[in-house]
């Protein structure tokens, strides 16, 4: 039977969601400071040479790496395209060596109300991400409801350890130990461990493109052409 998830955080944890939360808005700043020059150190580039390659001024990107000054979406992107990176890579908290440690005691788990069933975040999660990563614990004979996803959604699943059973609308997949399946998250699902022993495996969800939205000004008489 399906049971409802909880959250559960260590204290450590807990203290250090508060102190991101509390973080001033200029934090922004020195993020993208230290990001920029992160790559630009990377590339072996000057600013000198970031100044020619991008058409910003070399002023102008040394306020920014300073934290002095937050560039507008424009010169982020002149400054993205030089270095051939996404206007993202500015905006990554991993700053400082371009990696995050994530030790396993300090790791967000969201577990369900009977034990039987958890999961384990293997990527940053205080931001948004287009790509999750998870690993998922299944006690022996339990059955875990997916939760459908936005259309557009897919979920790449293995499993390293014991046996599952994915059941999509009347379709039934067993999984054997490094098995692997690759389905739509927008319709029902569910996950079954149909051994004796708990059942491991991780899960790759690879988030639905949200498009744009435009704002379209009106003609004067409120119609639309």
């Amino acid at each position: 039977m399906h049971s409802p998830l909880a959250l559960v955080r260590e204290p450590a944890e807990e203290a250090q969601l508060r102190s991101r939360l509390n973080e001033p808005f200029d934090a922004l700043e020195h993020v993208v400071g230290v990001n920029l020059a992160r790559l630009r150190a990377e590339r072996q580039l000057s600013l000198d040479a970031l100044a020619r390659a991008s058409g910003v001024s070399r002023a102008m990107l040394a306020q920014i790496e300073s934290a002095r000054s937050i560039p507008s979406i424009k010169v982020l992107c002149k400054i993205a395209l030089a270095l051939k990176v996404s206007v993202a890579a500015f905006l990554r908290r991993h700053a400082v060596n371009g990696i995050e440690h994530l030790p396993a005691e300090r790791a967000r788990r969201v577990i369900s109300s009977n034990g039987r069933f958890s999961v384990r975040a293997l990527y940053p999660d205080a931001e948004p991400a287009s790509t999750e990563f998870h690993e998922l614990r299944i006690a022996p004979l339990h059955t875990e409801k997916g939760a459908p996803r936005a259309p557009g959604t897919t979920i790449n699943l293995v499993v390293s350890d014991g046996t599952l059973e994915v059941s999509l609308h009347d379709r039934r997949q067993l999984l054997a130990t490094g098995d692997a399946i690759v389905f739509d998250a927008d319709q029902p699902h569910t996950l079954r461990n149909p051994g004796d022993t708990e059942a491991r495996a991780y899960q790759v969800t690879v988030n639905a493109e949200t498009p744009p939205r435009w704002d379209i000004p009106l003609p004067h008489d409120g119609s639309r052409d």
